[in-house]
């Protein structure tokens, strides 16, 4: 018997490329390759090829411009300068930026391996580079939930939208969902929860958040996990998420702002596997016993049977009824039936009884 419960009802499926996103559906697994890559595109593809060996569906990067993402004297956070110093942002940014044609030759190679490419865009010119080269969705970061320029962008992109709603009050990200639904996306918006730390501690995940989203908003929820742990995919799909994205490095020792919290392949690979199993272990669902139940079924429950020999003609009386295995006669709640109804024929103790044997 199918559930009818509140993560499924009304709750929309999202299609991205020849996948669809949605409860019941294989979760969408990103591998959050971001900038760690420092700048380099040889770099890039050889995270491609990790991802897609990993089981990745897609493989994200970042879309910007640093002079344009930044101000001069913008700083860097905290979990940055404990890795590149106490550098500015847009220095920072600058040494991580790809080219279009590096972005080109890096989708070539998502489009040979079989896996999809994706990009953060953070301004209205990244959104035009990605719809040139050819995404099949748009990944929108956190920090731009508010940002109302940029969502107007993204959802006359007509593409399918993943939103993070990291460090964003419930109004925020019912304005934000009020906006792109508003401009056309009811039909192609997932949610992703996020807690914006990096990385974050396992008690700050809220991952019973991902099915209040659902349900409030009616909307596809995923998560964009930022915990340092190979396990956290796989409880987020026992929660209900949908999509699963995670960073990932060649080398969690590299310079850089976020090499130290991703995964390196191994783990990533792992992590994958689990959020695989996670899917497979939640079922569709359904209430009842599984074809694979049948055995212990039938071997382990109890039937009625005779307590002693009983002749024919004799009352049935509680005294002369036990229950024991297997389970291939009468069930145990036939007994008050049986009770005061006369042995049609001859039963010998321990045997199994059948209608036909009372009247």
């Amino acid at each position: 018997m199918p559930i009818d419960d509140s993560l499924s009802a009304g709750v929309r499926v999202v299609t991205v490329g020849t996948r669809k996103v949605g409860l019941r559906q294989q979760p969408y697994v990103i591998a959050e390759a971001g900038v760690n890559h420092n700048g380099s595109v040889e770099t890039a593809l050889e995270m491609v090829a990790a991802a897609a060996n990993a089981g990745a569906d897609a493989v994200k990067f970042q879309v910007f411009t640093a002079s344009e993402l930044a101000t001069p004297d913008a700083p860097t956070t905290a979990y940055q300068q404990a890795k590149v110093g106490n550098r500015l942002q847009r220095d920072m940014l600058a040494e991580l930026e790809l080219s279009d044609a590096s972005f080109a030759t890096i989708r070539d190679r998502c489009r040979e391996l079989a896996i999809d490419f994706l990009a953060t865009p953070f301004g209205d010119g990244d959104v035009s580079r990605l719809v040139t080269l050819g995404v099949p969705a748009i990944k929108t970061a956190s920090t731009d939930l508010n940002n109302v320029r940029l969502l107007g962008a993204v959802v006359e992109t007509g593409l399918p939208l993943f939103v993070s709603t990291g460090a964003a009050t419930p109004v925020e990200i019912g304005e934000a969902v009020a906006l792109l639904e508003g401009g056309g996306a009811c039909e192609r918006l997932v949610l992703l929860h996020c807690v914006s730390a990096y990385p974050a501690p396992l008690d700050s995940l809220n991952l019973c958040a991902i099915a209040t989203m659902a349900g409030v908003f009616g909307l596809p929820v995923g998560f964009s996990d930022h915990a340092d742990s190979t396990e956290t995919g796989a409880w987020a799909v026992a929660h209900g998420a949908v999509v699963i994205e995670k960073h990932f490095t060649l080398d969690r020792n590299s310079a850089g702002p976020d090499h130290a919290m991703s995964l390196n392949p191994r783990q990533l690979a792992l992590y994958i596997n689990r959020v695989r199993d996670a899917f497979v272990a939640a079922g569709d669902g359904s209430i009842g016993m599984c074809e694979l139940e049948s055995e212990v079924r039938t071997v382990a429950r109890k039937s009625i049977v005779a307590a002693r020999d009983i002749a024919a003609g004799e009352v049935l009386g509680h005294d002369m009824l036990t229950l024991r295995r297997p389970g291939t006669g009468l069930a145990p709640g036939a007994l008050t039936d049986l009770i005061g109804r006369t042995a049609a024929v001859a039963i010998r103790g321990g045997t199994i009884l059948s209608r036909e044997m009372a009247r």
